[in-house]
C-alpha cells in the first residue's frame, strides 16, 4: 500500500512542476494554485510513504516519477526535444526506480 502512495506522490509531483512551468513565476493564478495544491498533496503522501519505505528510497523514487513524468509530458505536449539520449534518459530513470522497488521488496 505504502508503494502506491508513493506513486501518487510521485504523479503529484509531474502536476506540481507543471504547475510551477505554467504559473510563469507565479504571475498566473490558476498554474500557480496547481502548483501549490499539487505540491502539497505530493509532500504529504510522500510523508505517508516514508513511514514504510527508507528515506533515501522514498526520494528517489519520487524524484525519479517527476523528473521521468515531467520530461515525458514536455516531450509530448510542449515540444521539447525527443532524440535518443532524452528518451534513454527516461528508461534508465525509470530502470532505476524500479531496481529501488525491487531492492526493498513487499
Amino acid at each position: 500500500m505504502v508503494w502506491l502512495v508513493l506513486v501518487a506522490a510521485g504523479l503529484f509531483e509531474i502536476g506540481m512542476v507543471m504547475g510551477l512551468n505554467f504559473s510563469e513565476g507565479f504571475t498566473k493564478l490558476w498554474p500557480s494554485v496547481l502548483m501549490l495544491v499539487s505540491g502539497g498533496i505530493s509532500f504529504y503522501l510522500l510523508s505517508l510513504a516514508m513511514q514504510g519505505i527508507p528515506v533515501g528510497t522514498a526520494y528517489a523514487v519520487w524524484t525519479g516519477i517527476g523528473a521521468a513524468g515531467a520530461v515525458t509530458l514536455g516531450i509530448l505536449f510542449l515540444d521539447e526535444p525527443a532524440n535518443l539520449l532524452r528518451v534513454l534518459g527516461i528508461v534508465l530513470v525509470i530502470g532505476g526506480v524500479v531496481a529501488l522497488r525491487f531492492a526493498e521488496g513487499g
